[in-house]
């Protein structure tokens, strides 16, 4: 590959290189006979779901997204219903200048199937507007399952105009899916991204030419660190990162009781009348009640073992909990999300005391309930 000629893998948009395996860009010589061409990486997350150190920093995602308001462009940001407020962008007002921006909601066959779609709407519309994001649509959709894709192409043809199509989101919102699929309805491109799991795969922007001479360009997921996806062993992310609709766990619980997520987090019922929660997180993970007096002496006795995940040799990768109280104030129905285990629903409004410990780092907040 001579020096004037530079080729970019089809997968992730990366410069490709001959010379480094170590390094990004790295294809066998052999591999330039196969088309489309991808980098080793990509190679491997697509037929072995291999994972890669190589994630894109918080600054240079911003650098990239940093045209985007120059440009003249239908923003798609897609965000994880699982874990909402983890996934917005927060700053993404700032960077997409007049251009209108669509709220894409992946993963909504994760809820409980007698929710009504209508309400998840409104609940996201008030979200966002409290994220100060303005949004011309919000479409709900699971990539996964295929649900609400022809909403999501129909929004795209109604509000792009002759734009490009600009797709943002942080890791593990299920973009590269989504990304695919708009490939094969607007394109007759033969070249995917590559679609992964793990953080970081598409690594610089990727032009996809549309029928019309614009382009769907990819942007890189950005790594959120404040998500508990980010931060826990490889192993231990096909735990956490739920597949099937969340079976909610309801618990009565009277005061100075609390909830283990294995070893991940913790639930304090401090103070309140006897009441009722119910827990949407993954059907992966144990959840068991005990004595708030008793807690720490469980935790520090159980950790690793009958609480897991993490296993024993995984915790000291996770960083120490930290305590985050709540006031729940009375006549309020409201929800403690965990940012990538999930929330906890309080579904008295007698009002409580509660806290919630979670790995240092990871966002923990009180929002208006989903559900």
């Amino acid at each position: 590959m001579s020096k004037e000629e530079i080729i970019h893998c089809a997968g992730c948009g990366v410069e490709l290189q001959i010379e480094e395996p170590g390094k990004l860009g790295y294809v066998p010589v052999e591999a330039f006979q196969k088309e489309p061409i991808i980098c080793q990486r990509c190679y491997r997350i697509k037929h072995y779901n291999e994972a890669s150190s190589v994630t894109l920093k918080q600054d240079d995602f911003l650098k990239l997204l940093g045209h985007v308001g120059q440009t003249k462009a239908l923003v798609v940001n897609i965000v994880d219903i699982f874990d909402f407020e983890g996934s917005m962008i927060s700053s993404l007002a700032r960077f997409v200048g007049n251009n209108p921006i669509l709220l894409v909601v992946n993963k909504i066959d994760l809820l409980p199937k007698v929710t009504n779609a209508n309400k998840i709407i409104n609940w996201v519309q008030r979200r966002a507007k409290e994220h100060s994001l303005k949004v011309v649509d919000i479409v709900l959709c699971s990539a996964k399952k295929n649900m609400g894709f022809e909403r999501v192409i129909s929004a795209v043809a109604e509000h792009r105009g002759n734009r490009d199509v600009y797709v943002v989101g942080a890791t593990n919102v299920g973009k590269s899916t989504l990304i695919n699929r708009l490939i094969s309805d607007y394109s007759d491109l033969d070249a995917e991204l590559t679609t992964s799991q793990y953080p970081g795969t598409t690594l610089d922007l990727v032009k996809i030419p549309l029928d019309d001479g614009r382009f769907i360009v990819d942007t890189p997921g950005i790594v959120y660190e404040h998500r508990l996806t980010e931060v826990v062993k490889k192993r231990d992310l096909v735990r956490i990162m739920p597949d099937k609709p969340l079976k909610p766990m309801v618990f009565q619980l009277n005061e100075s009781q609390t909830l283990f997520f294995g070893a991940m987090a913790r639930f304090d019922f401090i103070k309140g009348e006897h009441q009722s929660f119910t827990c949407y997180t993954p059907n992966s993970i144990q959840i068991h009640r005990t004595k708030l007096d008793k807690a720490d002496e469980l935790y520090d006795n159980h950790k690793g073992e009958m609480l897991a995940p993490p296993v024993k040799a995984d915790l000291d990768e996770l960083p120490k909990l930290v305590k985050h109280p709540f006031h729940v104030p009375k006549g309020k129905k409201v929800d403690v999300l965990i940012s990538g285990l999930g929330w906890i629903k309080v579904n008295s409004d007698a009002g409580a005391e509660i806290a919630v410990h979670a790995p240092k780092g990871i966002k923990v907040i009180l929002r208006e309930s989903l559900i």
